[in-house]
């Protein structure tokens, strides 16, 4: 069945965020990682609301290369409400006028970068924040919402079905892979110590595993790959004992958590934004190959030498208690959106 168009994810998003708009009526906002996966998100939805509700907003949007935007999304690169300057997070230049609002949104978890270059991993996270909250200050941005990581809980026990916000859990600050996850972390710190000493307002939102158009399907996110391998009609590979647990949100109920953090979220105070549906890596990948694909998968069981082998799967009921957001796309419906996205035709 092919039943479902963006269009559709965009028309949700629009009526679950309905009370978020009057908030940002005539808004400026500045957004980092803009151009990214979930920057990509923020734009359509901001557009569709703009668009919708006359809002007058403009949103100055950081990005390493806007002509590559343009060539990606002329629609977004081509919206009058939208501004792409080009720079580096951490030490762009100033741009004019005054801002409202703030999404810092830049540093991806890029696993090839953690890996060959953790140094420059870290560097970008701490720099790239500070920079950014130093704007917020220089420009006397009214909300910043700062989109860190589950990644800051570290390893979280397998016995410890949900992790939740509560638990000081750390990565491993001896081993260069937590470089990332480290990063964010003392990215975390900053916007307590500019929240203190600025007056910043900030919300922090930890990221967990996502799925949706605009994903990468050849990089390292394993369900990416599996979707990749099953649209192309090969088995499902999992290369490690397959027993790793994610979750996976779909990007529309993002989108609407995220629009709602930036205006409603109490101030200080960080959110779990993921979907408490655990799901083990030969569980994703079989479910991967039975949506998509003719039901072949292996395991292939070998050493796991990433960097979270166990659990990473979030408790959400803080965001469903103080923001009343919850999940309403199952996993097999984001595997099967996320591939018609990506030119799958359907079974």
């Amino acid at each position: 069945m092919t039943d479902w168009s963006f269009q559709q994810d965009l028309d949700f998003i629009l009526s679950a965020t309905e009370e978020v708009w009057p908030s940002l009526r005539g808004a400026r906002l500045f957004i980092t990682g803009g151009t990214g996966f979930i920057g990509c998100w923020l734009l359509e939805s901001l557009r569709h609301a703009d668009k919708h509700h006359k809002l007058g907003v403009q949103a100055t949007v950081l990005t390493r290369d806007p002509l590559g935007f343009k060539r990606k999304a002329p629609h977004l690169a081509e919206y009058p409400g939208f501004d792409f300057i080009a720079g580096d997070v951490c030490n762009f230049e100033t741009p004019p006028g005054v801002f409202s609002h703030l999404i810092h949104a830049a540093t991806d978890a890029s696993a090839k970068i953690n890996e060959e270059d953790p140094r420059r991993m870290f560097d970008t996270v701490i720099q790239g924040t500070r920079r950014t909250l130093d704007l917020a200050v220089e420009k006397s941005v009214d909300r910043v919402l700062f989109l860190s990581s589950g990644a800051v809980y570290g390893q979280q026990p397998w016995e410890m079905e949900k992790v939740a916000e509560s638990w000081n859990g750390s990565p491993n600050c001896t081993d260069y892979r937590s470089a990332y996850a480290e990063g964010k972390r003392a990215a975390e710190m900053l916007c307590a110590i500019y929240q203190r000493q600025f007056g910043i307002k900030v919300t922090t939102a930890r990221i967990f595993a996502l799925l949706g158009p605009y994903l990468s399907l050849d990089t390292h996110f394993a369900a990416g790959n599996f979707i990749r391998d099953a649209m192309q009609g090969k088995p499902v590979i999992v290369n490690g004992n397959g027993l790793p647990c994610r979750s996976y949100l779909y990007a529309a109920d993002l989108t609407v958590w995220l629009w709602h953090m930036l205006v409603r979220a109490e101030v200080g105070k960080p959110y779990n934004v993921g979907s408490d549906e655990s799901v083990s890596m030969s569980d994703l990948a079989r479910r991967v190959s039975q949506v998509l694909g003719n039901g072949e998968y292996q395991v292939l069981g070998a050493e796991d030498k990433g960097w979270n082998p166990g659990r990473y799967v979030p408790d959400t009921r803080r965001v469903g208690h103080d923001l009343g957001l919850y999940k309403t796309v199952a996993l097999d419906e984001a595997i099967r959106r996320t591939a018609l996205w990506n030119g799958w035709t359907g079974k």
